[in-house]
């Protein structure tokens, strides 16, 4: 009997600021983020990158990305892309680029990476305020006092 559709499994997902594909076809990612540290909220992203790669199914599905709201019920943002599998030994990579995404608060926001409306993977991207350093410049920056005292010298 010949399977007329098996689907696939999520080789990766990662979310960088930006993804280049080399001449032979290998892609670049630069920027892989697992969390978004802003200096307020709410802030806007240029860009954010969804890579995904799919293998070891056979058929034409449906990608979905969804970026939840930290009160997980707003979906933000979503895509949707179709792809076909021809063979289960091949495999499938999706880019997919969000634009001027609004993170309207401080908080742990979901990725939501779906294939045929089945949940594949989930994972946290938190949004972090970060409060700037204030800068004192007669104050020295942290770190050993002297030469004798770094680490690994010897005197």
């Amino acid at each position: 009997m010949e399977a007329n559709r098996i689907l696939p499994d999520l080789q990766s997902a990662l979310i960088c600021e930006d993804v280049r594909q080399e001449r032979g076809g290998n892609f670049i990612l630069i920027g892989i983020l697992s969390s978004l540290r802003v200096p307020k909220v709410p802030i806007s992203a240029l860009k954010l990158f969804f890579f995904s790669r799919w293998t070891a199914g056979f058929g034409v599905f449906k990608e979905s990305i969804h970026l939840v709201a930290p009160d997980q019920t707003t979906v933000v943002r979503k895509s949707q892309i179709k792809f076909t599998l021809r063979d289960p030994s091949q495999n499938w990579t999706n880019v997919t680029m969000f634009t001027q995404v609004t993170f309207k608060l401080e908080g742990v926001y979901y990725v939501e990476i779906m294939v045929d409306d089945v949940m594949k993977l989930r994972f946290p991207l938190p949004v972090t305020i970060s409060k700037p350093k204030d800068s004192d410049p007669a104050e020295p920056p942290d770190g050993p006092e002297s030469e004798n005292e770094q680490p690994g010298s010897k005197e």
